[in-house]
């Protein structure tokens, strides 16, 4: 069973931990897709980088994060940021550490984020995602909770 409660200080280590693990296979597809070197000049050091989103969404007074728990283990986590002009949420940040994926954790959290923006009296909710072969299970998690893709496609180019 998943319990899906409030972020809490003590989450710190685990949450940017699980966040790492769940993003690695991620990155290597970007590499893939991209290349090395174009991969080198977006994202110099991706663990850096993913680190500091973790933490900037994990200390901003304007971020609301829940972990799941699943053992007395931090399963998993997600951000949601409100656009209240917008009337609406994004979910932010969104990862399941790779021991707990393929249980429910990331849907528990998905559907926990979506009912929470609701709730706030947000009218649409939206999440942002990549098109590559390692962000798939991720599509396929916001397509099977009801959200619609918006395909869109960014190119790069090595100068």
């Amino acid at each position: 069973m998943t319990e899906i409660r409030s972020y809490a200080n003590s989450d710190r280590e685990a949450v940017v931990e699980l966040a790492l693990r769940a993003w690695e296979p991620v990155h290597a597809s970007m590499r893939r897709v991209l290349g090395e070197m174009l991969c080198r000049r977006l994202i110099p050091d991706w663990r850096e980088s993913q680190r500091a989103t973790v933490t900037e969404d994990l200390d901003s007074d304007s971020s609301h994060v829940w972990v799941a728990v699943r053992e007395d283990t931090v399963a998993g986590f997600a951000a949601v940021h409100l656009k209240p002009d917008d009337k609406a949420g994004e979910v932010h940040l969104v990862a399941v550490d790779p021991d707990h994926q393929g249980r429910g954790v990331g849907r528990a959290l998905i559907d926990h984020a979506t009912v929470w923006i609701a709730e706030q009296g947000m009218t649409t909710a939206m999440v942002e995602t990549g098109g590559d072969e390692g962000h798939r299970p991720a599509r396929a998690l916001y397509e099977n909770a009801g959200y619609t893709a918006l395909p869109v496609v960014r190119y790069f180019r090595a100068l």
